[in-house]
């Protein structure tokens, strides 16, 4: 594993531990980590010039410049807008929710 991925990994961790420490389960931050990390994935894709399925209103970076109640605002109308795309991204975000509350 080279440095930038073990960094990576050992951020995603941190995230874990303080989102357990608020009592949320192990399944519901695990769901979600893997729709902002998909959401991540598929910025940095964009970024060296490959195609992206997400439209720009829901993908990184409409999240990157939001804070509080906009952004878990935003976060919850990116997961329901996605979910009822057609094709791939309608399949990963069907049924998605946040079911981390405040």
């Amino acid at each position: 594993m080279t440095d930038t991925s073990s960094a990576i990994v050992q951020r995603i961790w941190n995230y874990c531990n303080v989102l357990r420490d608020d009592g949320v389960s192990y399944g519901d931050y695990l769901e979600q980590l893997t729709y902002l990390l998909f959401l991540k994935m598929d910025d940095e894709r964009a970024s060296v010039g490959l195609p992206t399925k997400i439209p720009a209103a829901y993908n990184w970076q409409s999240l990157k410049a939001l804070e509080g109640d906009e952004l878990d605002k935003h976060y919850r109308e990116i997961l329901a807008s996605l979910g009822g795309e057609v094709g791939i991204i309608g399949v990963i975000f069907r049924k998605a929710q946040n079911r981390i509350q405040d």
